[in-house]
C-alpha cells in the first residue's frame, strides 16, 4: 500500500499538467517583417576590370651624344612645356658650330671672287677676246660656289641644333619620373633615355568586353536602343580599389576595330580627368558600362531572395497573412536592390525578416519594415 501512493502522485501531476497546456491554447503566430517592392528608373551595366595608362607618355632620351653635364630638376614633380630637365656638355658642339660658320665665311669669300671672274669673263666674252670655253669653265666655277654655300648653311643648321639638342626639355605639360641616368655618364644619341614624361590630367582606362557582351551592346546600338556615336560619347564610371559605387565618370572615346581572336575580347578606353592627381598610370580599377535605355523596374532587397538550387524564390504573405511560395525571375542590380522580371508585383508584402521561421501555408504576424526601423 505504501508503493502505491508514489504513482497516484505522479498520475496527478501529468494529468495537471496536461490541462494546463490544454487551456494555453495553440503557440502564437511567428512574427515576420515584410517589405514592399519598389519602382525605379534603372539603367542595367556590367563590370570589367581595366587598368589606368597615361593619355601621353614621352621617354626623354638624348638626340646627341656626350657626356651628361647637369639635371636641374625634381624627380616626380610637375613640369610645364619647354621646362629645361638636362644639360650635355655644349663644348665640343659650339666648337663645331664655330668651325662651320668660318666655313660659311670661306664660301660666301669665294662664291664672291667666282661671280668677279665671271663678269670679267662675261665682258671679255662680248668682246670677243676669250674663247667660249673658258666662260663656261668660270660660269661652273660660279654655280659650284653656290651650290657651296647651301652645302655650308646646312651644315650650319644642323651645328645649332646639335647645340640646341644639348639642352633637353619637358616637351609637353606633365609629371616627370626619376632620373635614370646619373650627371657624368655618357650619354649616346637617340638610344639613351633619359627619364619618363607622362600627362596625367586626363587618364586613360583600357578594359575588355567578353564577346557576348560586345555583341549585345553593338546590336543595342544599331537598334537605336543606345546612343554612342562620335556626337554622343557612351558614359562609363570607374572606382579604384578602395572605392565603392564606382563614383567617376568618364567617356569611352575609342573601341577597337576588331574583336580580339586570341582572347575573344573588344577592347575599349574610357577617359577620365584626373585634376587632384588621384589616379596613377598603371593602376588597376573597376569599370562600369551601362548597356541599353534607361527603363522602369520593380527591385527588392537582395536579402529576401532565397536559393533552391539554381532556382530563385521568395516568401510573400497573401492578404489572410497566410505566406506564399514565389518563383523569381530576378534581373541586375542596383543599389543594394534586385530587379524583379516576375513572380512578385507591385505592393505585394515580402518576407525579409524571419524567413526560417515560416513555411508555405503558416498564418504569421506581419510587421512592417518601416516599422522596424523606427
Amino acid at each position: 500500500m505504501k508503493s502505491a501512493a508514489p504513482m497516484l502522485l505522479l498520475f496527478a501531476t501529468i494529468a495537471g499538467c496536461q490541462q494546463a497546456a490544454s487551456q494555453q491554447g495553440p503557440p502564437p503566430a511567428p512574427e515576420v517583417v515584410v517589405t514592399r517592392p519598389i519602382v525605379k528608373m534603372v539603367t542595367d551595366y556590367e563590370d570589367f576590370p581595366g587598368r589606368l595608362e597615361a593619355s601621353q607618355m614621352i621617354a626623354i632620351r638624348a638626340r646627341v651624344t656626350g657626356y651628361l653635364d647637369k639635371a636641374p630638376f625634381k624627380e616626380g614633380a610637375e613640369v610645364k612645356k619647354d621646362d629645361l630637365l638636362f644639360e650635355i656638355d655644349d663644348r665640343p658642339y659650339v666648337a663645331d658650330l664655330g668651325r662651320v660658320k668660318a666655313n660659311m665665311v670661306q664660301a660666301k669669300a669665294k662664291a664672291s671672287r667666282m661671280q668677279a671672274d665671271y663678269d670679267r669673263a662675261l665682258k671679255l666674252w662680248n668682246d670677243r677676246s676669250i674663247a667660249k670655253e673658258e666662260l663656261d669653265k668660270v660660269s661652273g666655277d660660279l654655280k659650284e660656289a653656290k651650290a657651296n654655300i647651301d652645302v655650308v648653311e646646312g651644315n650650319v643648321k644642323r651645328a645649332e641644333l646639335d647645340v640646341t639638342f644639348t639642352k633637353i626639355k619637358a616637351l609637353i605639360d606633365g609629371r616627370v619620373g626619376r632620373q635614370i641616368i646619373d650627371p657624368g655618364n655618357l650619354v649616346k644619341a637617340d638610344d639613351t633615355v633619359l627619364t619618363t614624361l607622362v600627362a596625367d590630367k586626363t587618364l586613360f582606362a583600357y578594359f575588355d568586353l567578353d564577346e557576348r557582351t560586345a555583341n549585345r551592346v553593338k546590336r543595342l546600338n544599331a537598334e537605336g536602343k543606345m546612343l554612342w556615336d562620335q556626337k554622343h560619347p557612351l558614359p562609363v564610371f570607374m572606382e579604384l580599389a578602395d572605392e565603392k559605387n564606382f563614383p567617376r565618370k568618364g567617356y569611352v572615346d575609342f573601341a577597337d576595330n576588331r574583336i580580339d581572336a586570341d582572347t575573344g575580347t573588344w577592347r575599349l578606353r574610357g577617359v577620365f580627368d584626373n585634376p587632384k592627381r588621384v589616379l596613377s598610370p598603371g593602376s588597376f580599377v573597376r569599370i562600369r558600362l551601362p548597356i541599353g535605355a534607361e527603363y522602369e523596374a520593380l527591385m527588392v532587397p537582395e536579402q529576401t531572395l532565397q536559393t533552391d538550387q539554381d532556382q530563385r524564390f521568395a516568401y510573400v504573405v497573401d492578404a489572410d497573412n497566410k505566406v506564399v511560395y514565389r518563383q523569381v525571375k530576378v534581373g541586375r542590380m542596383h543599389d543594394g536592390m534586385r530587379v524583379v522580371e516576375g513572380g512578385i508585383q507591385k505592393g505585394e508584402a515580402v518576407i525579409i525578416t524571419g524567413i526560417q521561421r515560416v513555411r508555405p501555408g503558416v498564418v504569421v504576424r506581419v510587421k512592417e519594415e518601416k516599422e522596424k526601423k523606427d
